[in-house]
C-alpha cells in the first residue's frame, strides 16, 4: 500500500488556507480590499464564517487521519500560522488573489 500521508497533509494544508481566506473575507475591511465594495450582506457574512470554520475543522480533521494525535495537534497549531500568514500577506499584497474563493456576485 502506498503512503499518501503527504497527500493529506497537503489537503489539510489547502483546508486551512482556504478557512483563514473565508474567515478574512466575512470582515468587511477585507470584503473591501478584495471586492471594492463596503461589505458582505448578512447571509454572506455567514456562510463565509460557516465555510471557514469548516475548513479550519476539516484541516485538523485530516490532521489527525495523517498521524498520531500528539503529532496531529503540533502539525496543525503550525498549519495555522502558516495559513494565517499567508492570507495576511496575500491581503496585504495582492487582496484581489482571494477573490477566487468567493465572489462579489453572490
Amino acid at each position: 500500500m502506498v503512503d499518501a500521508t503527504w497527500l493529506v497533509l497537503t489537503a489539510a494544508g489547502m483546508a486551512t488556507v482556504a478557512g483563514c481566506a473565508w474567515l478574512a473575507l466575512a470582515m468587511d475591511v477585507h470584503w473591501q480590499q478584495v471586492h471594492g465594495s463596503p461589505g458582505p450582506a448578512r447571509a454572506t457574512r455567514i456562510a463565509l464564517r460557516v465555510l471557514g470554520i469548516a475548513g479550519l475543522a476539516a484541516s485538523a480533521a485530516l490532521c489527525f487521519m495523517a498521524d498520531r494525535p500528539s503529532m496531529a495537534v503540533l502539525v496543525w497549531v503550525m498549519l495555522l500560522a502558516g495559513g494565517a500568514l499567508s492570507v495576511a500577506l496575500t491581503l496585504a499584497w495582492k487582496p484581489e488573489a482571494l477573490g477566487v474563493l468567493w465572489s462579489g456576485r453572490w
